[in-house]
């Protein structure tokens, strides 16, 4: 099946019309505006591509999700977070986050279009960040977009001993006491199934996707706060 070039529209094929080699692999093209960004994510497809290359859009099969209830820390880790020297915050320094998960030594995705597109989306409340702080220095934290009581993980970092893990975890349980019901993490990896994330089919996340994206938060979710572990 060919893939789809995006047009002007905000429209996208149907999830299910990905390849499956590269998995997940749906369109090609358009930009990274607001109304271009919210029409994805409300049909659980994201945009990850090399800076200055077109953009792509994925929505891949398996997906890596936190299921309520199914948050896992080990040993060594509930140790660490019981004496942990971090400061815990939402929404305080969403540009620095996202500019410090552009400075991964791995390489990244998140070039300046990237970046600007992610800004505004945070701008008018649909894009999140959570930071870390030791002292006054930012040390780790995540960024991602809401959707309803959905809350679709982006990127992290982590600059100090398990910065991201305590921006993770800090962020499940306030997520859950604002009655969130499901955390995207896209593609499983070792950091987040380490965590609990696990694989559904694609299939099964438009059914929660559906289920939740218009549904709403508790008040108060997402105004600048400092989070307790």
């Amino acid at each position: 099946m060919p893939i789809i070039q995006l047009d002007d529209s905000y429209g996208f094929p149907l999830p299910e019309e990905a390849l499956t080699e590269p998995n997940g692999l749906l369109a090609v093209g358009g930009d990274l505006s607001a109304g271009r960004l919210n029409a994805a994510y409300n049909e659980g497809i994201f945009p990850w591509f090399l800076p200055n290359e077109v953009p792509l859009w994925w929505s891949p099969d398996p997906r890596a999700v936190i299921i309520q209830g199914e948050l896992h820390t080990g040993r060594t880790l509930r140790r660490f977070l019981r004496n942990h020297p971090y400061r815990i915050t939402v929404n305080h320094a969403f540009e620095q986050v996202i500019d410090s998960c552009a400075q991964r030594q791995e390489g990244t995705w998140i070039g300046r279009d990237v970046k600007q597109g992610y800004q505004v989306l945070h701008q008018i409340g649909q894009a999140h960040s959570v930071e870390v702080w030791h002292d006054e220095r930012l040390v780790g934290g995540l960024y991602g977009v809401s959707v309803g009581t959905l809350f679709c993980g982006e990127s992290m970092f982590s600059k100090m001993e398990n910065a991201s893990k305590c921006a993770l975890i800090a962020f499940y349980h306030h997520f859950l006491r604002h009655y969130g019901d499901l955390i995207d993490c896209q593609v499983l990896n070792h950091h987040t199934a380490s965590l609990g994330a696990k694989e559904i089919s694609r299939e099964k996340f438009i059914q929660y996707l559906y289920q939740f994206r218009n549904r709403p938060l508790k008040p108060g979710c997402w105004l600048q706060q400092v989070l307790e572990l």
